[in-house]
């Protein structure tokens, strides 16, 4: 995978025991390992407040793990992983002796070693353990990962990145949002600018809306004390689909280095309008208080779905429909880009049949066209007509933790999100947090409430 392989890393898990690393995290490090884009010599600390037992137990607790969730496993590969591995407890008082294992390993490892450490904690443990990391000196020089939410309001987030900047600098924070390292949210960026074909009508004048679309078959599963403390808005409106929105409303970078690309996604996010409650929904499955964790009387919202407005030149009066929720009807992760209809239209077209450019980010990634056709037959009536191109299987490519890791031990934040973005997102949504809709309930399997379905006419093909 690389000419110069990287240099020697320890890789410090906070939360090692946990979902996120079980199902994404390890995997993503195992998938680099197969791949040739781990260094030589590396080492992983998983660390937390409950020891799993002894580091065999944890090696074994993970390769089952990781047997689990991966389709195929080399066993030579898994062997070399799971031998790097140990296991240090920790929390937000006392670090004394991770700090030690880190520092030992990393002398081990040599002069060159650098320490990249992700916090996988939830929002309201992650600024004390913030603080043990610069008392104990293990932040020193070393690039840590914060997975979302990044706070869970604009005043906690400010506090986070408050504490961050206390004992390391911008340059050494990767604030992780997997969607941005999907192959097919990139490739947004290379369908638009290297097509002069969609490039021009990527523009309120050709445009009547767009739609990005993020629907769940899968409940919580078990999260429950999660989605307690954290609601689907903030899980996912404030990043992923706000991240992919950027990406659809950006004016062009002056390159595809980070300093230009987060310049160009940031000036989306200050051009947006804070959300309104009178244009927000908010749903709750059916049978979600049922689940473990969850109090009998929960108001948290499972599903959102919103208009936003984007402020510029080119989006100005172009609605960005929204929307996600646990337990839909379907699982996708679509954006929809509907076209206005010619003004000399002599067809009379039904509008539903408008012309739309469909980008699938799920797996696999593909784009869609439909366009307006001559219906077979003596009349000159019109049919629709979808073209469907797919751009391969993803896991042919990189899976969006592999790459992103990746980029930490490169040194590469072009795929992460800066401060000042994370802010400005913070400050559209808080309006929403402050004064939320009404939860409404809506039947597992379905589309959501019927308030979320008359914000627009949500289209997804085949659905």
């Amino acid at each position: 995978m690389h000419e110069r392989p990287p240099p020697p890393q320890v890789f410090v898990v906070f939360g090692a025991t946990g979902d996120l690393a079980e199902r994404m995290l390890f995997p993503g490090l195992y998938r680099l390992s197969a791949a040739g884009g781990l260094p030589e010599r590396y080492a992983v600390i998983g660390s937390g407040r409950h020891c799993p037992g002894s580091d065999d137990d944890f090696r074994d607790t993970v390769g089952a793990a990781l047997r689990e969730h991966l389709d195929h496993v080399d066993e030579e590969v898994l062997r070399k992983l799971l031998s790097s591995m140990s296991f240090k407890t920790s929390d937000a008082d006392d670090g004394s002796d991770l700090a030690d294992a880190v520092r030992s390993t990393r002398e081990g490892l040599g002069a060159d070693a650098q320490v990249l450490i992700y916090l996988s904690v939830p929002p309201q443990a992650m600024q004390p353990m913030i603080g043990m990391l610069g008392r104990e000196g293990l932040a020193r020089d070393a690039r840590i990962v914060v997975e979302k939410p990044f706070g869970t309001d604009l005043e906690s987030s400010r506090e986070l990145d408050a504490a961050l900047k206390d004992i390391v600098g911008e340059d050494q924070i990767y604030r992780i949002d997997h969607f941005l390292g999907k192959e097919a949210v990139q490739n947004v960026l290379a369908l638009r600018f290297a097509n002069g074909l969609i490039e021009p009508a990527w523009h309120r004048d050709h445009l009547e809306s767009v739609q990005i679309d993020v629907p769940e078959e899968l409940t919580i599963e078990g999260r429950g004390s999660f989605y307690e403390s954290t609601g689907c808005f903030r899980d996912m409106i404030t990043t992923h689909l706000c991240q992919v929105l950027g990406f659809i409303a950006m004016e062009p970078p002056a390159s595809f280095d980070a300093g230009p690309l987060r310049d160009a996604k940031a000036a989306v996010f200050d051009a947006m309008r804070p959300f309104d409650r009178a244009h927000t929904v908010f749903g709750q499955y059916e049978g979600y208080r049922d689940e473990d964790g969850v109090a009998e009387d929960s108001s948290v919202e499972t599903l959102v779905a919103l208009t936003a407005f984007v402020d510029t030149e080119r989006w100005r009066g172009v609605p960005f429909y929204l929307r996600t929720g646990k337990a839909m009807a379907a699982t996708r992760a679509t954006v929809t880009l509907t076209f206005r209809s010619p003004a000399t239209d002599r067809f009379g077209v039904d509008p539903s049949a408008a012309n739309a450019l469909v980008l699938e980010l799920a797996n696999p990634p593909a784009i869609g066209l439909r366009l307006r056709a001559k219906r077979p037959g003596p009349e000159l009536d019109l049919q629709p007509v979808d073209l469907t191109a797919e751009l391969g299987e993803e896991a042919e490519s990189m899976a969006a933790y592999e790459r992103l890791l990746l980029e930490v031990i490169r040194g590469d934040q072009t795929l992460f999100t800066r401060s000042d973005e994370v802010d400005r997102l913070w400050q559209v949504c808080q309006p929403v947090l402050d004064d939320p809709p009404a939860v409404l309930r809506y039947a597992r399997g379905s589309w959501g409430p019927d308030a979320a379905l008359e914000l627009t006419d949500w289209w997804l093909p085949d659905a």
